[in-house]
């Protein structure tokens, strides 16, 4: 009977990943669990899943107080401490780690209970969870093969994809409220939204919503009722994001590597709005930046972002959309699930 356990969260780019592998991961573990925070969007995520979930107190870095750093090693140590006590009970023979803040606890009682520990690292510059818990770990995987050289440890794999994404099933516009035949434009600022985009996108309604119909994944907290035009869908979050891929003909997105590589993988010709420097730790910048030099995705610096240069932004993007496709095609996204899968299954005893 073999035993996974897998660990990440504070964002949902830091536990989808762990969701995309499921499907082939229940075909080589018996038992699979999933350690997380107790407020984390890690717990919704999970909970519509069939993954027994536990949480243990988890510790993060905080880059504007420096006094709540003080206080990090004592949660640090009770976190470790109810990790070691789930690995008791659950008694895994390998944990998988997609970092964030949320997997430090787990990564470092598994290795010290001698469980051996894969993590995987989405972005282009490593997290600094990841960074700090490469030595508890056997392997550093990563989706960029630059990245793998940043760690003595590093292996370069890919990213993990949902199956999902590519299911053939036909989607009904009618669900989003369209019901003539205008290209559909998708924007979302991930899983936690970004004021910034919705603010820049509902000024420039007026000029999109003649051209397009627009579906807004607007982020938790950020619906705003007075926006309420023809052609136009707003919702906080959605589980079904394969719905909005598989209906829009161009995309406005942050820069996450989760969903970029989704983006990319379904050939949907996107912009680019990375979360900036200062605001995080510069991840998002380099991920996009990265691939515009490809000539796969359009970037809007959020310095630039105003509604004029947006709305210009979508209109280029859409009129060179079969450009950028044929160059998606040239560098095409794979994934990386089952190479992920076959490598946790050597570590079972």
């Amino acid at each position: 009977m073999a035993t996974l356990i897998l660990t990440g969260g504070g964002t949902a780019g830091h536990c989808i990943p762990n969701i995309a592998l499921l499907p082939y991961l229940k075909d080589k573990f018996d038992k699979i669990y999933y350690i997380g925070s107790e407020n984390g969007i890690e717990k919704d995520l999970i909970s519509k899943t069939n993954i027994p979930f536990y949480s243990v107190p988890c510790v993060k870095l905080s880059r504007t107080n420096a006094f709540e750093n003080v206080k990090l090693p004592f949660k640090l140590y009770s976190g470790i401490k109810e990790a070691k006590k789930l690995i008791d009970e659950l008694n895994p023979d390998v944990v998988f780690s997609k970092g964030g803040f949320v997997s430090v606890p787990t990564v470092i009682a598994a290795s010290k209970k001698k469980i051996p520990v894969i993590s995987h690292e989405s972005d282009l510059s490593p997290g600094l969870a990841n960074k700090f818990t490469a030595k508890y770990c056997k392997k550093v995987l990563t989706t960029f093969p630059e990245t793998a050289k940043k760690f003595k440890n590093g292996e370069f794999v890919g990213s993990p994809i949902r199956k999902s994404l590519f299911n053939d099933k036909k989607v009904d516009i009618k669900q989003f409220g369209f019901s003539d035949t205008k290209p559909i434009l998708l924007v979302t600022g991930g899983s936690q939204g970004a004021k910034v985009i919705n603010t820049a996108l509902r000024s420039a309604l007026p000029t999109i919503l003649t051209k397009f119909n627009v579906i807004h994944i607007c982020g938790k907290g950020n619906l705003d009722n007075k926006f309420n035009p023809k052609g136009y869908y707003q919702i906080e979050y959605t589980d079904k994001i394969e719905n909005a891929f598989a209906v829009c003909s161009v995309c406005v997105s942050r820069a996450g590597a989760n969903t970029l590589f989704e983006l990319l993988s379904l050939k949907i010709p996107c912009i680019l709005i990375p979360l900036p420097k200062g605001e995080s730790r510069g991840d998002q910048v380099d991920n996009a930046n990265y691939f515009e030099k490809l000539g796969l995705v359009n970037v809007l610096p959020q310095e630039n972002l105003t509604p004029e240069s947006l709305a210009f932004a979508i209109n280029s993007t859409y009129t060179n959309r079969n450009n950028i496709r044929k160059n998606i095609e040239k560098r095409p996204i794979f994934d990386a699930s089952e190479k992920i899968v076959n490598i946790l299954t050597n570590y079972i005893n």
